[in-house]
């Protein structure tokens, strides 16, 4: 007989605290019994201190306890069919060690001092924004980074730290670079590192999730005592906010660390995942999948997300394996955070990792991103085209010498956004034009995921040499730059970031629970790649500058973009009129310079040209004619 569940609608779900008192609550309508159970550590073998709680609203279980209970530790005891099993509280905003003891916060304690006044920055447009994609670890764990906290969430507060060359690295290297947003990787509480031995070096990416509503321990200073993560966490938004960075956070909610074990499997067996005949569907690939398009599961994902964006000033989302959630939940979550933050950013990745049960039709994937508003995908397109494809790893793109690839290219520069000159019958990557508006698309050659940028050129292009390698890498960045959408990058892609393996020759194309001395940034690398590195910071300039760059609209991307035909093999070149402004920008594939004709104008600025990349003009071109040089962009603005 198939089960029947209530819904709440409450906002008191988990611990309410106040100093003389606080409530608890939890969601368990097929529980016979539920008890709560008090600690005063948050790990060890102590008896604790259990009451009886009350059977409730639609399905709810409660209690209260007086006194200030501030730093008191808590779980529940849940029976179903007769089977009674601990658990740590869904709705936990605090945690002991490895976060199986929940912890009663006063979170006003853990707010740094003028932490009420804590903004992030204002957004005119999602698409002038520059996203840089970094973890707290990898950022400040290695020794040429210099950091005092090295790979924790306060080493991102440092400031003035440097390589053995004196460049400097952590937040002052980002700001140097011109970044406007971070995208931190996991960083709420995941279950992969045993936080209780700190003094190890453990790794891991974090896209196994164990407490969706509080920081990961092993970032902290202190993981044993659940109020520390929380106000090293805040520090880090702070002096993020304060640089005039925004915070975008890496968000997992489409499947947990185990089933099992799962605080949701323990309160209500089976509800929060979706299930086949033989099991559990498994479109993330890791065991589980799960049910958002459930209302309280839905309901949780809502909750979550608005705690992050109210309680530590989140001022965007990046949703892993976006293509599991449901599309009705991501509408609500898009309604309900723009109350908070008019200005939030909301993208994930639109696709699965296996296939799902929940019709595609419901489902949060790219092709579907035109069917509602508020939430851009990753465009898989240009990363392919421009580097070749992800999964086939000796596979050249347009950037490192494959042919034919033009239409692509003009594809990948519109921004996924129909444009005329873009020939959909021969494009055949994805189904048409999948993005309504330029902000619905997120623009990238490298992530986290799969080979860097560098190892891929190094893979697929054995023959090249450091120098031509560098070209390509330039010719990659430069067409995400100057393409309609949201530009994202890998932290150290601007220094050739590789990911050795330790003990072997090879690269890692999933270093996710690799060691540090495959994923860490090596600053020394900067001072290395110096001229790369300024080359990226040159186009991140330019790119700013210039706002034809960042159309909000299709329209705008319609009527403002030409493509120049008649080029020949191998080049892409296109013109982009924006609020009397005239820019013009070609990309040469080809290993040879080739000399086209400009558009009439008095006079052309250089700003991009063969290795160089400025907001200002390099050099003046009045002549009708251009030489683009081999495997370069070349991008100038009208006089």
């Amino acid at each position: 007989m198939k089960k029947r569940y209530t819904y709440y609608d409450g906002n008191d779900l988990g611990a309410v605290y106040t100093k003389t008192e606080t409530a608890f609550r939890l969601w368990a309508p097929t529980a016979e019994r539920v008890r709560i159970c008090f600690y005063e550590k948050g790990d060890g073998t102590e008896t604790p201190e259990i009451r009886e709680m009350q059977k409730n609203a639609d399905g709810t279980w409660s209690c209260e306890k007086g006194g200030d209970l501030h730093k008191v530790y808590y779980t529940y005891l849940v029976c179903i069919d007769g089977k009674e099993q601990e658990t740590n509280d869904p709705y936990a905003k605090a945690a002991g060690v490895n976060g199986k003891r929940s912890m009663v916060v006063d979170l006003e304690q853990t707010n740094p001092e003028g932490f009420d006044k804590d903004k992030g920055p204002v957004v005119e447009k999602e698409t002038d924004i520059v996203v840089y994609e970094i973890s707290v670890a990898d950022t400040t764990a290695d020794a040429s980074c210099g950091a005092k906290y090295p790979g924790k969430y306060l080493g991102l507060t440092e400031r003035g730290t440097k390589n053995r060359k004196g460049m400097a690295t952590g937040l002052d290297h980002i700001l140097e670079l011109g970044i406007t947003h971070v995208q931190i990787m996991p960083s709420y509480d995941f279950g992969s590192i045993d936080e209780s031995k700190p003094d190890e070096e453990q790794y891991n990416w974090g896209y196994d999730p164990v407490n969706y509503n509080l920081p990961e321990g092993s970032y902290s200073t202190d993981p044993f005592h659940g109020e520390v993560r929380i106000k090293e966490y805040k520090q880090m938004v702070q002096a993020l906010h304060q640089a005039g960075l925004g915070v975008i956070m890496d968000v997992v909610y489409n499947h947990t660390f185990d089933i099992d074990g799962n605080c949701f499997q323990k309160c209500v067996p089976d509800y929060y995942y979706r299930k086949t005949r033989n099991g559990y569907s498994d479109a993330s690939a890791c065991g589980n999948e799960v049910a958002s398009e459930k209302p309280m599961v839905s309901k949780y994902i809502v909750d979550s997300l608005k705690y992050w964006a109210l309680e530590y000033h989140i001022d965007g989302f990046r949703f892993d394996l976006m293509g599991c959630l449901d599309i009705k939940t991501m509408e609500k979550a898009v309604k309900e955070l723009r109350k908070i933050n008019p200005d939030i950013i909301l993208y994930g990745e639109g696709w699965t990792a296996g296939p799902s049960i929940l019709p595609e039709r419901k489902r949060c994937l790219k092709n579907n991103i035109s069917k509602f508003n508020g939430i851009g995908a990753f465009s898989d397109d240009i990363r392919d085209a421009v580097r070749g494809h992800v999964f086939y790893e000796k596979e050249t793109g347009f950037a490192s010498g494959k042919t034919g690839t033009e239409n692509a290219i003009r594809y990948a520069v519109a921004g996924a956004v129909r444009h005329p000159q873009v020939d959909y019958k021969a494009y055949t990557y994805s189904k048409g034009a999948w993005a309504k508006n330029p902000a619905d698309t997120v623009n990238y050659v490298s992530c986290h995921d799969n080979l860097t940028l560098w190892d891929k050129l190094t893979i697929s292009r054995p023959d090249a040499g450091e120098e031509e390698k560098k070209a390509m890498n330039r010719l990659a960045a430069s067409i995400v730059f100057t393409s309609q959408g949201i530009p994202f990058l890998l932290s150290g892609e601007e220094f050739a970031r590789s990911k050795p393996v330790e003990g072997s020759d090879e690269l890692s194309e999933n270093s996710f629970n690799l060691t540090l001395y495959t994923n860490s940034l090596k600053y020394d690398r900067l001072s290395k790649y110096k001229d790369l590195y300024e080359f990226y910071r040159g186009l991140i300039a330019f790119r700013k500058a210039h706002k034809g760059f960042w159309f909000k609209t299709k329209e705008e991307v319609q009527n403002g973009i030409r493509f120049i035909d008649g080029l020949p093999k191998n080049v892409v070149a296109f013109t982009v009129a924006a609020e009397e402004e005239l820019l013009f920008a070609a990309y040469n594939a080809n290993p040879e310079s080739v000399v086209i004709e400009l558009p009439q104008c008095k006079e052309w600025k250089i700003c991009i040209d063969g290795d160089k990349a400025s907001d200002k003009a390099i050099r003046i071109v009045e002549d009708s004619h251009v030489e683009i040089q081999g495997i370069s962009c070349l991008a100038a603005i009208a006089e």
